[in-house]
């Protein structure tokens, strides 16, 4: 079988025999060639050395921690908007809001269905790499502008750096525009799947979102028990 053409899949877990299952999963079903590291530096390491298109993440991990490798890679540049799934035993909201805060694209807890998680892996997959071609490629206003085909964002002159979640929410925004957008029409736009993890995650990037923005960040509109709106 060739992978010549299927996305690559870092899965960083010290539980040898949940990563393996993970792998057996994607690349049964074509969806990832998967490789494997078991540490936090390990993964800090590979990501640095060849960046996969994925990163499928435990947070307790030997040496660095799962948060901590999370946090370093979106602080670099290069890996700012590498795909991140957070898979963990921790289970509290606290947990799920924080790792969503440090910039995780989704969060998933053990147990885990091995089908939902390659579901999950494939919606990820899908808004990394292309999403829509419809809608405007570029959005200028008095504080923002958003060039979404050349992935640029930037507030008052000055580049914004989002992470691909943060930039596929804002772009879904803007190209519906005075719309009053749903949470759970959010979920299923940006995050590709329908209110199969809770709104609050929605809320949880709209706030980080509206920060990064800045001057600009008004302009996402909160229609309460409706959802979020971008106006001009």
């Amino acid at each position: 079988m060739s992978f010549a053409s299927v996305p690559r899949v870092l899965v960083v877990d010290d539980e040898v025999d949940l990563a393996q299952l993970i792998k057996h999963t994607l690349e049964r079903g074509r969806d990832a060639v998967v490789d494997i590291v078991t540490s936090g530096d390990r993964a800090i390491e590979a990501v640095r050395a060849d960046p996969p298109d994925l990163l499928i993440l435990d947070l307790n991990l030997p040496v660095i921690d799962g948060t901590d490798v999370c946090r370093r890679i979106r602080a670099q540049p290069a890996t700012a908007a590498l795909p991140v799934i957070m898979l963990t035993a921790r289970t509290a909201e606290s947990d799920r809001v924080a790792g969503l805060d440090l910039g995780a694209d989704d969060y998933l807890t053990k147990p885990f269905s091995p089908r939902e998680l390659a579901a999950r892996v494939r919606a990820v997959l899908r808004r990394r790499n292309g999403a829509s071609t419809s809608g405007v490629a570029i959005y200028r206003g008095r504080h923002l502008t958003a060039d979404f085909d050349a992935v640029q964002v930037a507030v008052g002159g000055h580049p914004v750096r989002l992470t691909r979640r943060e930039f596929d929410l804002l772009r879904c925004l803007v190209e519906n525009r005075h719309r009053v957008l749903s949470r759970d029409r959010l979920l299923e736009r940006v995050w590709g799947y329908a209110s199969s993890i809770e709104t609050r995650a929605v809320d949880v990037h709209i706030g980080r979102l509206r920060a990064k923005l800045g001057a600009a960040g008004p302009q996402i509109e909160t229609v309460v028990g409706l959802g979020y709106r971008f106006v001009e």
